[in-house]
């Protein structure tokens, strides 16, 4: 990561709204068009990778120097140096490339020469003819801007320049130059709003390492100096990454910026940190554009396949003449010499002449500034001319001056000419570095021979580069052309768009050299500022246009009244990160291999990243929520990396209603190359269950959904894990001021949540008002005598009394709704949505059976056989009483329900001739328990329980019902009890603890929560739990004697049936669903039979949850339409249309099965046996001396 970037933090939060147009890059590209937008009134942020260079900054010697250089070495590996240093050097197999960094780009410290475009490049048949038409009146602006001046002397080297130069050169003539540097004394000017006047020129031949005496008309001193001065706002030490469209995904901060001020673009400056705008202006220099650009291309940005070609070294070479007794005087001066040397015996601007040769370059003549290590450049990093001692020439030079011997001279030569532009640029995406290839030089052996001539007439030693291209005039990459097929951008600099004919990515410019298409030949500073010039005529009339489109007021003359902002601040340090940790998981997601590779930054996140309502947030944890940045390898959906363009992450969720269970959320929106975007939402879910004996394994798991941003995109689920070695890997990587605050932060959430157990939040507690305040349809209550003897219940509700539904809809078969144990699933007053309600609203008529097993009516002496044999048949005559024998019945059972109605039918109480269709939710003819609960069903806790209770077999579950001494014992066991969630209700922890939880209280809303504990159940008949253990231990409906007297007739189950179970297992496993089903479709293959498994759901929130009309009621209305269907039209699809062969049903298996074990799984069953027994006896042990001792 970038020092740069590490401390932008999204900066735009001072400036909310973001930025009219973002400037990349502070060079001869971008400066121009910073100051040509700000000047127009244009809202403008200039942005620089380098920090801002004063006189007295620049090295003078070679130790700061050195300190002022990167090296990136592609042929070694290795780079050092920082990355903002003033002299960034690429070497790569046989080219050298080196570019400045700084506010100012290369103009800090380049030479300063100013030539015009010469006619042979612009009549180049890449050069857009476009720009012809104002290519004069734009170099004008652009020369006038930079003050070019002429040089008022001849110095030394242009002398001895003079007199050889035409003779040893073929075809040579002098060119005239001009200098971006001030040779004139002026006074200040007046006028605010002109560039600041420079210091005079003291010829000192230090341009090339960056003026240390304020002479030079670098873009900072002008184009940015005014941008400034107009309002712009200019921040150093940013480096960009890449840019990406800033569509509805990204950045949605609810509440904070109206939708019509949503800016076009984010400018990234690193995974997690960017600034909005309308416009981007990409003007970072031919290596930054084009990388800015090929990083946006791997996260979706369709660019052009020219990306990257054209690239020239505007035919560049360097050699180094020493040794020679000519007086070159060609050596840096230092401020303690300018009293001694007059001022036109110094050694003079960096270049001061300049030759071009009638076979196609220019040669020119150049003072090597006092900071440069003279070394290098003999023999180091070139070989010399002619062969010789001159390996040695270096060492002797400065053993004589050491010694104070008269020095002998030395300059450089600087050939420049016309390449091929056939270079490229690539990007490796495996190690996201830049590569690059020079261009073929037909002109290379030519500019040697000339610098062997020259060296041969000046004496000495000729050092040439040991490098076939060393170049500082890079050009192309992002070649200007009027079509996407020969370039990257059309000559106004917009982007092209390839998805669309001629069409362009809006708001997106390049503005600096990349887009020049051709070598031209001399030096280009020139030739860039004048194409900035003409692409910011466009750029400005294009902002403008898009501000007055959106009804922005464009201020045009008020720019005195700007306020100036500091130009070169760097962001504020408390908006530095304090804690970056890595992290990296892998795992399968939809059965496919996935890995996840992230970059997190904590304490950085909103409040409102994370806008859940039930989402609990304390102040006291903002260190544990953060941003994310990184990327998924996931090949099975795409071939390359997903990058994260906007992550959140929060180590420490809490939802109020699970308030013991700490989550993990993580939320990654991520961006293909192919432009795709995905979402990744993942969560590790820590529970207090058996203390920490499960902490490893749920804190490093995290359970994610994987879709594409797109309508009815499959959704992919999985689990990603982090190993121990990533782990440490991500310990000994955490960094930040704070980093051991976030350790002791992090382990604090965790003992609190697995030791100490202490619930954060709580529950909302609504009134019985809020409760009831939708009007629930009246029903008819019956209460029915059973044969024997006992009183039921059956609420009946009309369709009549739906005035919605249609009078041909009304005549449509009964519902019949059968309840689990004890706990009302249908008849929900505070769900706007619950079965009945939507079932009426279908047109059924709907009736609620409230068997012996309700809290309504009790008993005290009773099995699950007496509700199939009694209740259900007692309840089905009831409605053949009121609608006619002919009449079938839908029936829709859950739990303890469905195990009721399979023994009423498969033990011949109830004809299926009766029967339209059956539905179970969590039941079957089998009872497939988890792993847990049939743990709990094999120890004798329920036999303990009934002999606890004593005659009296009925549990008060509401605290305030009295309560004998024995019930209050059981309801204290019962809290004891390990569950998967706990809750602060104590009416929940007394039920889930004798049953173990039967919902998850995410799925579920506070009303619900409220009603169901606080109004639903006030006691639990608990006589059936003896036949329900019989039942749960054979895994199949059984007699109250444990025989097996049903399944033997599946004759008498003829009838369509619809199995659906929980994905999410609590009590029963998917199993049950997926045997009952496999037995159907066995034994009655000419009825229809449907299973369903419904993700993230447990038991009972099958029914009660909040989404429950959403997931779970659709396939139930859709089964009973088929049978409702079938009936009236006589379509009963056959065995051959529906079921395959009865060995290929015997041949299946279920493929929920695996992921349905629940959270014993970590230990073998008979370990978790042997633990569990061992904390009853324990647990009971205490209680008997507590209650008995």
């Amino acid at each position: 990561m970038e020092k740069g970037a590490e401390v932008v933090g999204r900066f735009w939060n001072e400036e909310e709204d973001g930025y009219d147009a973002v400037v990349v890059g502070s060079g001869y590209g971008g400066s121009v068009a910073a100051c040509r937008m700000s000047m127009a009134g244009i809202k403008v942020c200039l942005v620089e990778k380098g920090r801002k260079w004063e006189a007295n900054d620049f090295p003078t010697n070679s130790l700061k120097l050195m300190s002022a250089v990167r090296i990136e070495n592609k042929n070694l590996g290795v780079s050092f140096g920082p990355k903002d240093a003033l002299f960034q050097v690429y070497e790569q197999d046989d080219s050298l490339a080196a570019v400045a960094c700084g506010l100012g780009g290369g103009s800090l410290v380049n030479a300063g020469v100013m030539i015009p475009t010469p006619i042979r490049a612009r009549r180049n048949s890449k050069w857009p003819k476009e720009w012809e038409k104002e290519w004069e009146i734009c170099e004008a602006s652009a020369s006038a801007m930079l003050r070019i001046q002429s040089i008022p002397v001849k110095f030394p080297i242009a002398k001895t320049m003079e007199e050889i130069a035409g003779r040893e050169i073929e075809g040579s003539f002098q060119s005239s130059i001009k200098l971006s540097l001030n040779f004139r004394h002026e006074e200040q000017q007046l006028d605010s709003m002109k560039p600041k006047q420079r210091a005079s020129c003291l010829a000192c031949g230090n341009c090339l390492s960056g003026c240390p005496y304020n002479a030079k008309n670098s873009t900072d001193k002008n184009y940015i100096d005014l941008a400034v001065q107009a309002g712009c706002s200019v921040k150093t030490g940013c480096q960009v990454l890449f840019v990406v469209k800033n569509t509805d995904d990204i950045g949605k901060e609810e509440g904070t910026i109206c939708k019509k001020m949503r800016r076009r673009w984010l400018v990234f400056f690193n995974e997690t940190d960017y600034v909005p705008s309308d416009f981007v202006i990409l003007s970072a220099g031919v290596f930054g554009t084009t990388e800015i650009l090929f990083q946006s291309q791997m996260r979706g940005l369709k660019l052009s396949e020219r990306l990257g070609s054209g690239f020239s070294c505007n035919g560049n070479n360097v050699a180094y003449v020493a040794g020679s007794p000519a007086p070159l005087g060609a050596y840096g001066l230092d401020s303690g010499q300018f009293s001694k040397i007059p001022f036109q015996e110094r050694p003079g601007p960096s270049i001061s002449s300049s030759y071009t040769s009638s076979l196609g370059f220019t040669i020119q003549g150049a003072v090597l500034p006092k900071a440069f290590p003279y070394l290098l450049f003999k023999g180091i990093t070139t070989y010399g001319w002619p062969p010789g001692y001159w390996f040695l020439h270096g060492l002797i030079e400065k053993i004589g001056q050491i010694l104070g011997l008269n020095s002998s001279q030395a300059m450089v030569l600087n050939a420049m000419g016309y390449d091929e532009s056939d270079g490229k640029i690539t990007f490796e995406k495996e190690t996201n570095k830049m590569c690059f290839s020079p261009p073929y030089d037909p002109l290379l052996p030519r500019k040697i021979k000339a610098f062997q001539k020259l060296t041969m007439k000046l004496g000495g030693v000729l050092f040439m580069s040991r490098y076939r291209s060393t170049s500082v005039h890079l050009l192309g990459g992002c070649n200007a052309s009027s079509h996407p097929s020969d370039g990257v951008c059309n000559p106004h600099g917009q982007v092209f768009d390839p998805q669309f004919p001629i069409s362009v990515h809006p708001g997106l410019y390049v503005c600096d050299a990349s887009l020049i298409p051709s070598s031209v030949g001399v030096n280009p500073c020139l030739t860039i500022a004048t194409a900035a010039e003409l692409v910011s005529r466009h750029l400005v009339q294009d902002v403008l246009k898009c501000k007055t489109r959106e009804g922005i007021e464009c201020l045009f003359n008020t720019v005195e009244q700007k306020t100036i902002v500091n130009p070169h601040r760097k962001l504020d340090s408390s908006m530095k990160p304090t804690v970056v940790i890595k992290e990296t998981m892998r795992g399968y997601v939809g059965g496919m291999p996935c890995s996840v590779h992230l970059k997190i930054k904590m304490n950085c996140l909103k409040q409102n990243a994370f806008n859940e309502p039930c989402l609990v947030k304390e102040e006291s944890y903002q260190l544990l929520r953060g941003k994310v940045g990184g990327y998924v390898v996931f090949r099975s959906v795409e071939k390359d990396k997903l990058y994260v363009l906007d992550g959140d992450i929060d180590l420490c969720g809490v939802d109020y209603r699970t308030p013991y269970t700490q989550y993990m959320h993580y939320r990654l929106l991520l961006s293909a190359s192919s432009g795709s975007r995905y979402v990744l939402e993942g969560r590790k879910i820590m529970n207090p269950y058996l203390f920490a004996f499960y902490a490893w394994t749920e804190s490093t798991t995290m359970h994610v959904t994987f879709k594409k941003v797109a309508k009815n995109s499959m959704i992919l689920r999985g689990e990603l894990c982090i190993s121990m070695p990533e782990l440490l890997k991500s310990l000994i990587s955490l960094e930040g001021n704070r980093k051991g605050k976030f350790i002791c932060l992090l382990l604090q959430s965790l003992f609190r949540t697995y030791i100490r157990q202490v619930p954060r939040g709580y529950h909302e507690d609504s009134s019985l008002f809020d409760l009831y305040e939708r009007d629930y349809p009246d029903s008819t209550l019956y209460n029915i005598k059973t044969g024997d003897g006992f009183i039921i219940s059956c609420r009946q509700w009309k369709c009549s009394q739906n005035p919605l539904v249609l009078k041909e809809e009304r005549n449509r078969n009964p519902v019949l709704l059968l309840n689990g144990h004890s706990t009302e699933s249908y008849y929900l007053p505070t769900e706007p949505n619950d079965l009945i309600r939507t079932l009426l609203e279908e047109g059924h008529e709907t009736w609620l059976l409230q068997t012996r097993l309700h809290p309504s009516n009790p008993s005290n002496n009773f099995t699950i056989e007496d509700i199939g044999r009694f209740d259900i048949p007692a309840a089905i005559d009831k409605i053949l009483e009121l609608h006619g024998p002919c009449v079938k019945i839908h029936l829709v059972a859950h739990c303890v329900g469905g195990l009721s109605i399979h023994i009423a039918l498969m033990g011949g109480h109830v004809s299926a001739d009766h029967l339209a269709s059956l539905s179970c939710t969590n039941s079957s003819m089998f009872f497939k328990v988890t792993v847990s609960s049939r743990v709990k069903m094999c120890l004798p806790l329920i036999p303990i329980s009934m002999l606890i209770l004593g005659k009296n077999k009925i549990l008060p579950i509401f605290q305030t019902l009295k309560a004998t001494p024995r019930q209050k014992l059981l309801r204290s066991i019962a809290k004891l009890i390990p569950r998967h969630e706990r809750c602060t209700c104590d009416e929940c922890e007394v039920f889930s603890g004798i049953f173990g939880n039967t919902f998850w209280h995410e799925n579920v809303s506070p009303s619900m929560h409220h009603w169901l504990n606080k109004v639903s159940l006030p006691r639990l008949p608990m006589a059936a739990f003896p036949h329900l253990r019989k039942i749960c231990n054979n895994g199949f409906i059984v007699d109250s004697n444990g025989k097996n007297s049903y399944l033997v007739h599946p004759e008498r189950m003829a009838l369509p049936t619809l199995y659906i179970s929980g994905g999410r297992s609590l009590l029963v496993t998917p199993q049950t669903s997926f045997l009952a089903n496999k037995y159907m479709m066995l034994h009655q293959s000419d009825f229809r039979h449907e299973r369903v498994v419904v993700e993230g759901f447990g038991h009972s929130d099958l029914l009660i949850g909040e989404d429950s009309y959403k997931k779970v009621f659709p396939p139930i209305l859709s089964h009973i339409r088929l049978a409702e269907d079938g009936r009236k039209n006589s379509e009963v699809s056959t065995a051959e249309d529906l079921n395959c062969s009865k060995e290929a049903i015997d041949w299946g298996d279920d493929r929920y099965e695996a992921g349905c074990k629940g959270f014993w799984t970590w230990f073998s069953p008979s370990v978790d046996v042997w633990l569990f027994l061992a904390f009853s006896v324990m647990l009971f042990s205490v209680l008997y001396k507590v209650f008995f001792g």
